[in-house]
């Protein structure tokens, strides 16, 4: 049985707004990486600007999971059922992200603190080593493989209701997060506000999580990154 017309629309709609936020966020964060605002490191602006940065470079690869989200509750509307708006899920979804700028914060107090920084040779080596070897790791690839398979996730992790939607939007923010947390350490030494590191990242979360050869371009990510976290650390005299 066929869709009626009005559910693609309605599904058409969902997506547009999920881009215009996703461009929105961009828009911001190039605002604030070209600007001349001097409190740009701040406590209160960097969590800011650090939420927003993950939302733009994360909204687009969620797109599969909020549109199997939303088919499956459309199905439910035409059979009679209460269907939950998408954007419910995409609320759980969002407090993962937004958590996560706070510990950003929090670790950069507490850095900051002890007057460690990160933008050193050594620091920077460390941190692509990291970064790369996790690329290896079982639990990166245990929520990657959550994230590209959309509906396996809605399937298996069902919860009716609001108070459902929003505890699957969580959940799959933390398997989101467990499968990309340690690319974003590469921002730290290239600079968090570093617009073409940005694009090159979100262009890899999406990959990793949409193409076909998602999983070894991960492994080939981490390679790589192992690699130059290695040639800094010599270069600066620590191996």
């Amino acid at each position: 049985m066929t869709e009626s017309p009005a559910l693609p629309q309605a599904r058409r709609a969902m997506v547009a707004a999920v881009l215009l936020m996703a461009i929105a966020a961009w828009a911001v964060v190039v605002r604030q990486a070209t600007g001349d605002d001097q409190m740009a490191m701040s406590p209160a602006v960097f969590l800011g600007s650090w939420t927003t940065m993950m939302l733009a470079m994360m909204l687009p690869s969620a797109l599969p999971v909020l549109l199997t989200f939303d088919r499956i509750q459309a199905g439910r509307r035409k059979q009679g059922g209460s269907g939950v708006p998408t954007w419910v899920f995409l609320v759980g979804y969002l407090v993962v992200w937004t958590a996560f700028g706070g510990v950003a914060l929090g670790v950069r107090e507490l850095l900051g603190a002890v007057g460690v920084s990160l933008h050193g040779q050594g620091a920077a080596g460390v941190l692509l080593v990291l970064a790369g070897v996790y690329q290896f790791s079982p639990l990166k690839h245990a929520c990657l493989g959550k994230c590209r398979s959309p509906l396996g996730f809605v399937l298996g992790s069902w919860r009716d209701g609001r108070p459902g939607a929003v505890r699957m939007g969580l959940e799959h923010g933390i398997s989101c997060l467990g499968c990309c947390w340690a690319l974003f350490l590469v921002l730290f030494p290239l600079g968090l506000m570093n617009l073409a590191a940005m694009a090159a990242l979100t262009a890899l979360v999406f990959a990793e999580k949409v193409l076909p050869a998602g999983p070894k371009l991960a492994r080939a990510t981490g390679s790589g990154l192992v690699a130059w976290g290695l040639f800094t650390l010599a270069r600066a005299g620590f191996v």
